[in-house]
């Protein structure tokens, strides 16, 4: 059965830590002739119909290291642009390509294209989703703080956005605390949230972000006006008033947490410079491990057999 990665809920929870423990492993070997080459003689399409620099970079990086090819597609450029149906491009796809990863607006598009493909789809991101970013922010927080993640109390502060959803979902499957301070219009899907409830996640909303930061150990935020949000840039702005992540915010969470942000960031809106640029900023390093998770992901997906790729 062809497996697609849509979500973080596509993963078991072992699964899911082994996807993690293997992306340390493969950063370890990185760049020495020990890291393995498990998708030798596979290509794989990147198609983009959001504008992207390290969902890019790190795919093109990370197929290319794993011994494959990465075939980059801009939807303007190509018949999906012009209105071919998204189950014909997948039909496509299947018969040219091993997988393909797909950056888009609606998550009804990725669902779409997944049904109909017969090769592994991949989510780099849609409104409601952006898993591959929750694969880095995790493997992140377990370099900081060890392996398990049961033990970590996660602070959003801001939209209840697609990595706000991600987050939720992650915190059913990996087990931390999750509390969401979020302005009133701009809190979650309710349906996202009882879906992780059901599933046992520990997670609370709330609507002042000093709720959420107080003994946080991960303080995490995003852009207030995502992509194709720009023309309630004003409004955001008015809304998330006193959402900022600065130097006083980190005083009220743990003394040891760490800041994490998906990038890109507006200094002086969501956080500070002095927050991200700062000791307690971890960007960079979930920056660079968005290649090691995405390379595990899709040797776990690709991969055949499996055992190959180092996962029972």
């Amino acid at each position: 059965m062809t497996r697609h990665f849509l979500t973080i809920s596509d993963l078991s929870r072992d699964e899911l830590f082994g996807v993690l423990d293997r992306a340390a492993e493969l950063k370890a070997v990185r760049g020495t002739s020990a890291h393995p080459e498990p998708l030798r003689g596979k290509s794989i399409a990147i198609v983009f119909e959001k504008a992207s620099t390290r969902t890019r970079l790190s795919f093109e990086v990370g197929i290319h290291e794993l011994g494959a090819q990465p075939v980059t597609l801009i939807s303007k450029d190509t018949q999906l642009g012009r209105g071919e149906p998204i189950e014909d491009t997948a039909r496509m796809l299947s018969r040219y390509v091993h997988g393909v990863v797909y950056r888009t607006f609606g998550h009804e598009r990725l669902e779409a294209l997944a049904r109909a493909a017969t090769i592994p789809v991949v989510n780099g991101l849609s409104d409601k989703f952006h898993p591959v970013q929750l694969l880095a922010d995790m493997m992140t927080i377990r370099q900081s703080f060890g392996p398990s993640l049961e033990g970590a109390r996660v602070a959003w502060v801001g939209d209840g956005n697609n990595m706000a959803h991600s987050w939720i979902v992650s915190s059913a499957i990996a087990g931390f605390e999750l509390v969401l301070a979020c302005p009133p219009g701009y809190q979650p899907d309710p349906g996202v949230l009882s879906d992780a409830r059901s599933r046992g996640a520990r997670v609370e909303v709330v609507e002042r972000p000093e709720e959420a930061l107080d003994g946080a150990t991960v303080v995490t935020t995003d852009v207030w006006a995502s992509m194709g949000q720009e023309a309630e840039a004003a409004e955001r702005e008015r809304a998330f008033a006193g959402f900022i992540i600065d130097d006083a915010a980190m005083k009220r969470a743990h003394r040891d947490a760490i800041f994490l942000h998906c990038l890109p960031a507006h200094r002086g809106e969501e956080v500070s410079a002095s927050v991200i640029d700062g000791p307690r900023s971890r960007v960079w390093d979930e920056a660079e491990n968005r290649l090691h998770t995405q390379k595990a992901l899709l040797e776990w997906l690709l991969a055949q057999p499996r055992e190959v790729a180092g996962f029972g």
